[in-house]
């Protein structure tokens, strides 16, 4: 179902390959948004030949749209989407939090209206792990209260003690076949990350994640939590943290010993014109790139740099072409994927340290979002 191995280490820093039954996904990895059923404006064909090993998708998302009962009768999401590698499906948790301010939390799960028509429904641990079974995901999430920031101790503790309630009954309702990752919560209180996180390493689970992370705390606070969180997690099983995108977070995290990322970063900045780059962020709609033919990073050798100027990307993103959105995001996501693959080449060699600290001051002036 899952296995997960450590190849080698520098400082915390871990080199890994978890192996599932349809592929193997090489870590430190990051995994590429396909939040209903796709990464926005690429084809399955296209991630792969990226590099992507692993794809995520949302259980909140593909149940209010199209229904888990279609994606299961047609064979499940992989048959769905067409992407034969392994996917992970959050629970949608974070989505109930973040999309449907007028949700009732109870003890046996969440009342909440669609933000697409306003419809009522009611979301439980059992009926996520229903969800997710039916979607056929490779790896599926438990059903979790994402703690807001702020919040107060009495809060945060009321939430990790309903996530760990919920952590038990999605247990219970696994799906054969399926590995299933606990999520930690407890706030921006470090006894309360410990108390949730050994409850859950109590019910043995395939990996584990830290969730509540990146809800509008202080970037130094963030850090604490997942340097302290990732600390308490075995290290025998793959440690997740989830929605961390900036790259700069990324490598404080990697560096904490966490093994798998999500983002809609690369994507989303692609759609409005902002691309990652080796000389830094560029925004491809400035008027200075009205008539420059050269590419848009001289470094990089995905399709868009080698085939495309500066000039005709400004082109289609002025003229909203829908070419502009899958050139656009095509480089970013072949920028993230190398990135990644360049950490985990770093910590083969044992030279991870000596990456961080020449990359640190490269983030931090062009890409850090905080």
């Amino acid at each position: 179902m899952l296995d997960f191995k450590i190849i080698s280490t520098d400082h915390n820093a871990r080199l890994g390959q978890i192996t599932t039954p349809r592929g193997i996904i090489n870590t430190p990895a990051f995994m590429p948004v396909g939040t209903n059923g796709s990464v926005k404006a690429m084809s399955p064909h296209e991630m792969k030949d990226l590099g992507a090993e692993v794809l995520l998708s949302n259980t909140y998302h593909l149940y209010l749209r199209p229904g888990h009962d279609i994606i299961r009768d047609v064979g499940g999401l992989h048959s769905f989407m067409q992407w034969s590698g392994p996917i992970l499906t959050d629970s949608g948790g974070f989505q109930v939090f973040s999309l449907s301010p007028l949700r009732k939390i109870k003890d046996d799960g969440v009342e909440f209206r669609s933000h697409i028509d306003g419809s009522l429904h009611f979301l439980t641990p059992e009926l996520v792990m229903e969800i997710q079974g039916a979607l056929g995901s490779d790896i599926a999430m438990v059903f979790d209260e994402c703690t807001p920031y702020p919040a107060d101790r009495e809060y945060a503790l009321q939430s990790l003690q309903l996530t760990t309630r919920w952590a038990k009954r999605c247990l219970e309702a696994k799906n054969e076949g399926q590995a299933l990752f606990g999520i930690v919560q407890g706030g921006m209180y470090a006894d309360l990350r410990k108390q949730s996180a050994d409850e859950l390493i109590g019910l043995d689970f395939d990996g584990y994640a830290l969730g509540g992370l990146s809800v509008g705390e202080p970037k130094e606070l963030m850090y604490e939590m997942v340097n302290y969180s990732s600390s308490l997690l075995p290290p025998d099983k793959p440690h997740y943290l989830m929605g961390i995108g900036d790259l700069f977070d990324v490598l404080e995290s990697v560096g904490a010993g966490i093994d798998m990322f999500d983002c809609v970063m690369p994507t989303r900045n692609a759609r409005n014109g902002t691309l990652f780059t080796s000389l830094g962020r560029i925004s491809i709609k400035r008027e200075e790139f009205k008539n420059d033919a050269g590419p848009l990073d001289p470094n990089c050798s995905c399709y868009t740099c080698q085939n495309y100027s500066k000039a005709f990307l400004r082109h289609m993103y002025m003229s909203r072409e829908i070419l502009s959105m899958r050139l656009n995001s095509l480089h970013n996501l072949h920028f993230y994927l190398e990135f990644f693959r360049r950490m985990r080449e770093a910590v083969s060699k044992g030279t991870f340290m000596q990456f961080r600290k020449e990359m640190t001051p490269i983030l931090q002036n062009n890409f850090h979002e905080g």
